[in-house]
Protein backbone atom coordinates (compact mmCIF):
# COMPACT_ATOMS: atom_id res chain seq x y z
CA UNK A 1 0.00 0.00 0.00
CA UNK A 2 1.16 3.69 -0.88
CA UNK A 3 0.61 6.69 0.93
CA UNK A 4 1.71 10.28 0.86
CA UNK A 5 2.58 10.82 4.20
CA UNK A 6 3.51 14.52 4.47
CA UNK A 7 0.48 16.81 2.49
CA UNK A 8 -0.97 20.16 2.98
CA UNK A 9 -3.99 21.91 2.54
CA UNK A 10 -5.04 25.38 2.82
CA UNK A 11 -6.00 24.62 6.58
CA UNK A 12 -2.04 24.88 7.17
CA UNK A 13 -2.68 28.78 8.05
CA UNK A 14 -0.04 31.41 7.28
CA UNK A 15 3.41 31.23 5.49
CA UNK A 16 5.53 32.69 8.17
CA UNK A 17 7.52 35.13 5.39
CA UNK A 18 7.78 38.58 7.82
CA UNK A 19 6.15 41.04 5.13
CA UNK A 20 3.92 38.44 3.66
CA UNK A 21 2.26 35.99 7.12
CA UNK A 22 -0.92 38.54 7.27
CA UNK A 23 -1.87 37.99 3.04
CA UNK A 24 -0.42 34.81 1.82
CA UNK A 25 -1.50 30.94 3.23
CA UNK A 26 1.00 28.25 3.39
CA UNK A 27 -0.69 26.30 0.78
CA UNK A 28 -4.18 27.13 -1.12
CA UNK A 29 -4.71 23.21 -1.99
CA UNK A 30 -8.38 22.29 -1.42
CA UNK A 31 -8.70 19.45 0.73
CA UNK A 32 -10.72 17.09 -1.44
CA UNK A 33 -8.71 18.10 -4.75
CA UNK A 34 -5.82 17.12 -2.45
CA UNK A 35 -7.52 13.29 -1.65
CA UNK A 36 -8.60 13.23 -5.88
CA UNK A 37 -5.10 14.13 -7.44
CA UNK A 38 -3.76 11.47 -4.88
CA UNK A 39 -6.37 8.48 -5.65
CA UNK A 40 -5.38 9.21 -9.53
CA UNK A 41 -1.87 9.03 -8.92
CA UNK A 42 -2.38 5.61 -6.97
CA UNK A 43 -2.11 6.02 -3.27
CA UNK A 44 -4.06 3.67 -1.55
CA UNK A 45 -4.77 5.68 1.52
CA UNK A 46 -5.11 9.61 2.26
CA UNK A 47 -4.00 11.67 4.97
CA UNK A 48 -3.23 15.23 5.49
CA UNK A 49 -0.77 16.87 7.43
CA UNK A 50 -1.30 20.07 7.84
CA UNK A 51 0.33 22.85 10.57
CA UNK A 52 -0.93 22.13 13.95
CA UNK A 53 -4.63 22.16 12.40
CA UNK A 54 -6.76 19.59 11.74
CA UNK A 55 -9.59 21.08 10.16
CA UNK A 56 -9.18 19.02 6.37
CA UNK A 57 -10.81 16.35 8.75
CA UNK A 58 -14.70 18.01 8.06
CA UNK A 59 -14.41 17.77 4.36
CA UNK A 60 -12.79 13.78 4.29
CA UNK A 61 -13.81 12.67 7.30
CA UNK A 62 -16.61 10.12 5.04
CA UNK A 63 -13.67 8.67 2.98
CA UNK A 64 -13.18 5.24 4.19
CA UNK A 65 -9.60 5.19 2.87
CA UNK A 66 -8.30 8.61 4.96
CA UNK A 67 -6.79 8.49 8.14
CA UNK A 68 -6.34 12.01 10.20
CA UNK A 69 -2.35 13.06 10.75
CA UNK A 70 -1.12 16.15 11.49
CA UNK A 71 2.20 18.03 11.43
CA UNK A 72 3.02 19.55 15.07
CA UNK A 73 5.61 22.50 15.75
CA UNK A 74 6.95 21.55 18.66
CA UNK A 75 9.53 23.08 20.69
CA UNK A 76 12.31 20.98 22.23
CA UNK A 77 14.15 21.07 25.16
CA UNK A 78 17.25 22.65 23.45
CA UNK A 79 14.91 25.54 22.66
CA UNK A 80 14.67 24.65 18.89
CA UNK A 81 11.65 24.02 17.37
CA UNK A 82 10.44 20.55 14.92
CA UNK A 83 8.26 19.78 12.56
CA UNK A 84 6.78 16.50 13.93
CA UNK A 85 4.76 14.13 11.60
CA UNK A 86 2.01 12.41 13.90
CA UNK A 87 -0.10 9.67 12.27
CA UNK A 88 -3.65 8.68 12.64
CA UNK A 89 -4.79 10.90 14.89
CA UNK A 90 -8.69 11.69 16.52
CA UNK A 91 -9.70 15.35 17.12
CA UNK A 92 -9.19 14.77 20.63
CA UNK A 93 -5.64 13.97 19.73
CA UNK A 94 -5.24 17.00 18.18
CA UNK A 95 -6.08 19.13 21.33
CA UNK A 96 -3.35 17.58 23.52
CA UNK A 97 -1.07 17.73 20.39
CA UNK A 98 -1.42 21.59 21.10
CA UNK A 99 -1.58 21.62 24.76
CA UNK A 100 1.75 20.08 24.92
CA UNK A 101 3.86 21.18 22.03
CA UNK A 102 5.69 23.78 23.98
CA UNK A 103 6.61 21.01 26.54
CA UNK A 104 9.02 17.93 24.53
CA UNK A 105 8.96 15.74 27.63
CA UNK A 106 5.21 15.84 28.44
CA UNK A 107 4.15 15.63 24.56
CA UNK A 108 6.85 12.34 24.06
CA UNK A 109 5.30 11.12 27.25
CA UNK A 110 1.19 11.05 26.25
CA UNK A 111 2.37 10.05 22.21
CA UNK A 112 3.93 6.77 23.69
CA UNK A 113 0.79 6.15 26.49
CA UNK A 114 -1.71 6.71 23.21
CA UNK A 115 0.19 4.22 20.92
CA UNK A 116 0.63 6.61 18.44
CA UNK A 117 3.16 6.49 15.58
CA UNK A 118 5.61 9.79 15.20
CA UNK A 119 8.59 10.86 13.17
CA UNK A 120 11.14 14.10 13.23
CA UNK A 121 10.64 15.84 10.10
CA UNK A 122 13.33 17.48 8.02
CA UNK A 123 16.17 17.36 10.44
CA UNK A 124 18.51 18.53 8.29
CA UNK A 125 16.67 21.56 6.77
CA UNK A 126 17.01 25.17 8.37
CA UNK A 127 13.22 25.65 7.58
CA UNK A 128 12.39 25.76 11.70
CA UNK A 129 15.38 27.11 12.81
CA UNK A 130 18.79 26.59 14.31
CA UNK A 131 19.48 22.88 15.59
CA UNK A 132 21.62 21.51 18.58
CA UNK A 133 23.84 18.55 19.23
CA UNK A 134 21.64 17.60 21.78
CA UNK A 135 18.52 17.35 19.38
CA UNK A 136 20.14 14.68 17.54
CA UNK A 137 20.90 12.47 20.22
CA UNK A 138 16.90 13.26 21.08
CA UNK A 139 16.06 11.78 17.10
CA UNK A 140 17.70 9.07 18.22
CA UNK A 141 16.47 8.16 21.63
CA UNK A 142 12.80 9.91 21.56
CA UNK A 143 11.77 9.14 17.79
CA UNK A 144 10.26 5.64 16.23
CA UNK A 145 10.66 7.41 12.50
CA UNK A 146 12.39 9.91 10.94
CA UNK A 147 11.11 11.61 7.34
CA UNK A 148 13.94 10.15 5.25
CA UNK A 149 12.22 11.68 1.82
CA UNK A 150 10.90 14.96 1.34
CA UNK A 151 9.62 16.19 -1.90
CA UNK A 152 10.65 19.37 -1.29
CA UNK A 153 14.26 18.82 0.29
CA UNK A 154 17.50 18.74 -0.78
CA UNK A 155 19.02 15.36 -1.58
CA UNK A 156 21.71 16.23 0.43
CA UNK A 157 19.52 16.17 3.11
CA UNK A 158 17.20 13.94 2.68
CA UNK A 159 20.43 11.63 2.29
CA UNK A 160 21.41 12.88 6.06
CA UNK A 161 18.09 11.98 7.53
CA UNK A 162 18.27 8.72 5.72
CA UNK A 163 21.75 8.13 6.83
CA UNK A 164 20.67 9.08 10.45
CA UNK A 165 17.47 6.66 10.55
CA UNK A 166 20.27 3.75 9.41
CA UNK A 167 22.43 4.22 12.43
CA UNK A 168 19.94 4.92 14.84
CA UNK A 169 17.63 2.09 13.44
CA UNK A 170 14.78 3.98 13.05
CA UNK A 171 11.69 3.42 10.68
CA UNK A 172 11.62 5.70 7.33
CA UNK A 173 8.45 7.92 6.13
CA UNK A 174 8.18 10.07 3.25
CA UNK A 175 6.06 12.09 1.31
CA UNK A 176 5.62 15.09 -1.10
CA UNK A 177 5.36 17.58 1.36
CA UNK A 178 3.04 19.72 -1.30
CA UNK A 179 1.73 23.05 -0.63
CA UNK A 180 0.56 23.76 -4.35
CA UNK A 181 -1.04 20.79 -6.38
CA UNK A 182 1.45 20.31 -8.98
CA UNK A 183 3.78 18.70 -6.12
CA UNK A 184 0.99 16.97 -4.47
CA UNK A 185 2.19 13.14 -3.99
CA UNK A 186 5.45 13.69 -6.08
CA UNK A 187 6.77 11.33 -3.15
CA UNK A 188 5.29 8.83 -0.56
CA UNK A 189 5.79 5.68 1.36
CA UNK A 190 5.53 2.17 0.37
CA UNK A 191 4.62 -0.69 2.85
CA UNK A 192 4.57 -4.52 0.56
CA UNK A 193 2.06 -6.42 1.92
CA UNK A 194 0.03 -4.17 3.26
CA UNK A 195 -3.68 -4.24 2.94
CA UNK A 196 -5.26 -1.90 5.33
CA UNK A 197 -4.97 0.87 6.87
CA UNK A 198 -3.91 -0.81 9.72
CA UNK A 199 -1.13 -3.27 8.31
CA UNK A 200 0.14 -0.24 6.84
CA UNK A 201 0.75 1.58 10.06
CA UNK A 202 2.06 -1.49 11.86
CA UNK A 203 4.42 -1.67 8.87
CA UNK A 204 6.00 1.90 9.32
CA UNK A 205 6.17 0.94 12.81
CA UNK A 206 8.64 -1.93 12.36
CA UNK A 207 10.56 -0.43 9.72
CA UNK A 208 8.72 -2.15 6.82
CA UNK A 209 8.00 1.42 5.02
CA UNK A 210 10.23 2.56 1.58
CA UNK A 211 10.15 5.70 0.72
CA UNK A 212 9.82 6.45 -3.05
CA UNK A 213 9.13 9.63 -5.50
CA UNK A 214 10.76 13.01 -6.09
CA UNK A 215 13.18 15.03 -4.07
CA UNK A 216 13.63 18.42 -3.80
CA UNK A 217 15.35 20.39 -6.50
CA UNK A 218 15.58 24.33 -7.42
CA UNK A 219 13.17 24.64 -10.75
CA UNK A 220 10.73 22.83 -8.53
CA UNK A 221 10.15 25.20 -5.52
CA UNK A 222 10.40 27.99 -7.63
CA UNK A 223 7.85 27.32 -9.50
CA UNK A 224 5.26 26.20 -6.15
CA UNK A 225 6.66 29.74 -4.38
CA UNK A 226 5.54 31.48 -7.50
CA UNK A 227 2.15 29.63 -7.87
CA UNK A 228 1.17 30.79 -4.17
CA UNK A 229 2.62 34.56 -5.26
CA UNK A 230 -0.39 34.07 -7.62
CA UNK A 231 -2.86 32.00 -5.60
CA UNK A 232 -2.20 34.75 -2.94
CA UNK A 233 -3.23 37.47 -5.59
CA UNK A 234 -6.37 35.77 -6.98
CA UNK A 235 -7.47 35.14 -3.14
CA UNK A 236 -6.61 39.13 -2.31
CA UNK A 237 -6.72 40.88 -5.36
CA UNK A 238 -5.55 44.43 -3.16
CA UNK A 239 -2.43 42.51 -3.27
CA UNK A 240 -1.60 43.06 -6.54
CA UNK A 241 1.08 45.45 -6.28
CA UNK A 242 3.28 42.85 -4.45
CA UNK A 243 3.83 41.25 -7.95
CA UNK A 244 6.81 42.17 -9.14
CA UNK A 245 8.33 40.38 -6.22
CA UNK A 246 8.16 37.26 -8.08
CA UNK A 247 10.94 38.13 -10.08
CA UNK A 248 13.49 38.09 -7.20
CA UNK A 249 12.18 34.84 -5.98
CA UNK A 250 14.24 32.79 -7.95
CA UNK A 251 17.19 34.61 -6.70
CA UNK A 252 16.01 33.80 -3.15
CA UNK A 253 15.89 30.46 -3.89
CA UNK A 254 19.13 30.38 -4.82
CA UNK A 255 20.07 31.91 -1.45
CA UNK A 256 17.63 29.56 0.05
CA UNK A 257 19.51 26.60 -1.14
CA UNK A 258 23.14 27.72 -0.49
CA UNK A 259 21.99 28.15 3.20
CA UNK A 260 20.25 24.76 3.16
CA UNK A 261 23.61 23.04 1.56
CA UNK A 262 25.70 24.41 4.04
CA UNK A 263 23.40 23.89 7.24
CA UNK A 264 22.68 19.98 6.02
CA UNK A 265 26.94 19.55 5.60
CA UNK A 266 27.55 21.20 8.96
CA UNK A 267 25.11 19.49 11.08
CA UNK A 268 25.67 16.01 9.65
CA UNK A 269 29.66 16.59 9.75
CA UNK A 270 28.95 17.38 13.67
CA UNK A 271 26.31 14.61 14.18
CA UNK A 272 28.79 11.97 13.05
CA UNK A 273 32.03 13.17 14.70
CA UNK A 274 29.91 13.69 18.30
CA UNK A 275 28.17 10.06 17.38
CA UNK A 276 31.98 8.83 17.14
CA UNK A 277 33.43 9.81 20.11
CA UNK A 278 30.43 8.32 22.33
CA UNK A 279 32.08 4.73 20.88
CA UNK A 280 31.71 1.65 20.12
CA UNK A 281 28.59 1.13 22.16
CA UNK A 282 26.72 3.75 20.42
CA UNK A 283 27.23 2.17 17.27
CA UNK A 284 26.51 -1.83 19.19
CA UNK A 285 23.15 -0.14 20.87
CA UNK A 286 21.88 1.17 17.65
CA UNK A 287 22.32 -1.96 15.98
CA UNK A 288 20.43 -4.06 18.76
CA UNK A 289 17.93 -1.55 18.08
CA UNK A 290 17.61 -1.85 14.92
CA UNK A 291 17.33 -5.78 15.25
CA UNK A 292 14.84 -5.61 17.72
Amino acid sequence: MRCDLHVHTTHSGMCNVPLLRAVCRESYNQPLAVYEKLKRLGMDLVTVTDHDSIDSVETLRSRPDFFLSEEVTCRLPSGTSLHMGVYDITERDHMELQRRREDFESLAAWLRERQLFFSANHVFSSLTGRRALTDFELFESAFPAVETHNGHMLPRANRNSAALADLAGKAEVGGSDAHVMASVGCAWTVVPGARSKEEFLAGLRRGFGKVRGEGGGYVKLTRDVVAIGGLMVRENPWTLPLAPLAAVVPLVILGNYAVETAFARFWMARYLRTRAMRGPSCAAGAAAEAAA
